[in-house]
């Protein structure tokens, strides 16, 4: 069998599958999977184009990990053909652990599990399959492999997982602010002493890559619209788990029921590969079918939350720079109690309070390193001359108020 296919991707043209063990993983029940996860989430709901998966970005990741690989070698700088095939596998596994939805339900399922956590038990799961093939993917993946610069490729400030996103993201949301120049910026990298740098030739290429990551938060990933639909979806799992904590059972299939049923945290994974192999086989359809089906449930609460979010009636939401004064919020609340005649306790399903964070560039964890001209290494901070990159570097924090649209107008409300 020709193992060598080539992909028609919409982004970059034609994705060429590199090896037969790169097609083999493509292939694998875990990665097929990301097929049905939204790469993000209830997007849609603001873009309606915004419909691709994790599946379609771990591909473009890879590719676009390929140019990269061939930019330095064409620099001189060593990687071995197992080296490439290891970093062009962690790559293709970096979103291997995304739960339905990606990040709108991460720590909800499953409480205080990362993705990448989930990630590596599934590629370590993988890799027994393999014979121990995945073994230096792993290490790269993990940050243990010598070769520093192949991790920062992976996962750093001006990564390629990010240089995909940004762009798939930008092109399926038809948000213009989010292009970059990916493949200037490929062809800048470079390697000194053993860390990625990029040539100062391609400096404004990257202070594009930082502004255009700051506004891809607020207009898509961080939109009012979006944080409302993703936290009604999880409003309604916390509501489907305390109607499970009280005995009462719903419509869902094995997998979602087995979170929903059981606290599973990072411990009973460690313990019980059975919670793994339930995780495995959950998509977003699991959940979509649920919200669709609860919709009609005797529960006003759980039948509330769905119908409104089939129906995209989602929930006002502001954002405000300061937290929200707690009088404002209790009086939204009791508005809520009164107007849909709920009990006081169940007034956090109509009104609430989310924290919010935007930084596109954040020193504290690595640097973006510039190659000077003369040899010299600087953080882009230093080397850019760019006013607002001082700016860029710091975490922007906003509070969003989400309530019912009905409550807007209701006299001391916020609306």
């Amino acid at each position: 069998m020709n193992k060598k296919k080539i992909i028609n991707d919409p982004v970059y043209g034609f994705i060429s599958i590199p090896s037969g063990f790169i097609f083999d993983l493509i292939q694998h029940p875990y990665f097929q999977r990301l097929r049905y996860i939204k790469q993000v989430s209830m997007t849609h709901l603001v873009y309606p184009g915004a419909l691709h998966t994790r599946f379609q970005h771990a591909l473009g990741a890879m590719h676009l990990m390929a140019l990269a690989i061939e930019t330095l070698r064409g620099k001189d700088v060593a990687i071995s053909d197992e080296e490439e095939e290891a970093v062009l596998a962690a790559i293709l596994l970096h979103d291997i652990g995304h739960g339905p939805f990606s990040h709108s339900l991460e720590h909800t399922l499953v409480e205080g599990v990362s993705h990448e956590w989930l990630s590596t038990l599934m590629m370590d799961e993988l890799n027994e399959a393999v014979g121990g093939r995945l073994d230096l993917a792993i290490m790269i993946f993990n940050n243990r492999h010598p070769k520093k610069f192949l991790y920062q490729l992976v996962s750093g400030q001006l990564d390629i997982d990010r240089m995909d996103y940004l762009s798939r993201d930008s092109f399926f949301t038809g948000v213009a602010e989010g292009v970059i120049s990916f493949d200037r910026i490929i062809k800048m990298l470079h390697v000194v002493d053993n860390e990625l740098v990029i040539e100062q030739k391609g400096i404004y290429s990257v202070e594009k890559f930082l502004i255009a990551r700051r506004l891809m938060y607020w207009q898509v990933y961080l939109h009012k619209t979006v944080l409302s639909a993703e936290q009604m979806l999880l409003k309604i799992l916390q509501r489907a788990k305390a109607l499970y904590e009280n005995g009462v059972s719903l419509f869902a299939s094995p997998s979602l029921e087995h979170f929903l049923r059981n606290k599973i945290t990072r411990q009973n994974f460690t313990e019980d590969v059975s919670h793994l192999a339930h995780f495995s086989r959950l998509d977003d359809t699991d959940i979509w079918s649920a919200v669709k089906t609860w919709a009609y449930h005797d529960d006003h609460i759980l039948r509330m939350l769905c119908s409104r979010l089939i129906a995209r009636s989602l929930y006002h939401t502001e954002l405000h720079g300061a937290v929200p004064e707690e009088q404002l919020i209790a009086d939204l609340k009791s508005q809520a109690v009164d107007y849909f005649g709920i009990d006081t306790a169940e007034a956090d399903y109509y009104v609430w309070v989310q924290s919010i964070e935007n930084s596109a560039y954040e020193p504290n964890n690595s640097t973006i390193k510039i190659l000077m001209k003369d040899g010299s290494i600087q953080d882009i901070a230093e080397a850019s001359d760019l006013s607002n990159l001082e700016t860029l570097s710091k975490k922007v924090q906003k509070f969003a108020v989400s309530f019912p649209k009905e409550l807007v107008g209701v006299p001391s409300s916020i609306g």
